[in-house]
């Protein structure tokens, strides 16, 4: 990757194509989805462009959650609908609303970024 940040639209680009290659029951954070696209540290921004997409059928949003292991799309009033979606592809959240990252967290085996050793 080029030391120059990606256009909007490209990190948009980016993003979505990221998003689409989820396996249904991985997810991957907006963290790690801005390193992966090329712009880390971009997360706010991967935000954004997930929340344009919601509902939309586009991708797979549900697959997308925050590095604490939670949904962030509850202030939206989606917040049960991408946790049902997500359980019916057996994503289970424990009592405090947090899935398991060690276990859940997908990351692309041909990409050049390896998975950091604390967890995005």
């Amino acid at each position: 990757m080029t030391g120059t940040a990606p256009s909007p639209s490209d990190l948009r680009q980016r993003v979505l194509a990221l998003v689409a290659r989820i396996p249904p029951g991985r997810v991957m954070t907006y963290g790690q989805l801005a390193l992966l696209a090329g712009q880390p540290g971009a997360a706010r921004q991967v935000g954004f462009i997930m929340n344009g997409v919601l509902k939309e059928g586009e991708v797979p949003w549900q697959r997308v959650i925050n590095a604490q292991g939670r949904v962030s799309t509850h202030k939206l009033g989606l917040g049960e609908l991408q946790e049902e979606l997500l359980r019916a592809e057996g994503v289970e959240f424990d009592d405090t609303g947090r899935c398991d990252l060690a276990r859940r967290q997908w990351w692309p085996e041909d990409e050049d970024a390896a998975p950091p050793e604390r967890l995005l």
